[in-house]
């Protein structure tokens, strides 16, 4: 199976980052990026399936975009970071990818899930 998914927790308060938009973009052979799909974050902080279903995961770069700043605003903190990007390489052969994303205001951690 061909899977890009994610996680979101938020570490401030110990529990899944519900309703966070994150945008699955490809970057084209002349270097524009264009949008895959975008999500939200389910009651657990999940995105099981960013990849839509008649896309090839091909070989590329990749990135996730998650909407930080307005998932902190809905709890009136101020965040550093408004958006996190995260870029990736899918090399031939690589069908699986889960990236977690561990977010706090003022950081965030990221790295390569199972």
């Amino acid at each position: 199976m061909k899977r890009i998914s994610t996680h979101v927790l938020d570490t401030t308060q110990g529990k899944p980052a519900k309703d966070v938009l994150v945008r699955l973009e490809r970057k084209q052979a002349d270097g524009e990026w264009v949008e895959l799909k975008s999500a939200r974050t389910d009651q657990d902080g999940r995105c099981g399936q960013l990849l839509p279903e008649n896309e090839f995961l091909c070989q590329g770069l990749y990135r996730l975009l998650f909407d930080t700043g307005s998932y902190h605003a809905t709890q009136n903190i101020e965040a550093f970071y408004p958006v996190v990007e995260i870029n990736f390489q899918v090399r031939t052969g690589e069908s699986h990818f889960h990236i977690p994303l561990l977010l706090s205001p003022n950081g965030y951690t990221t790295y390569r899930g199972s």
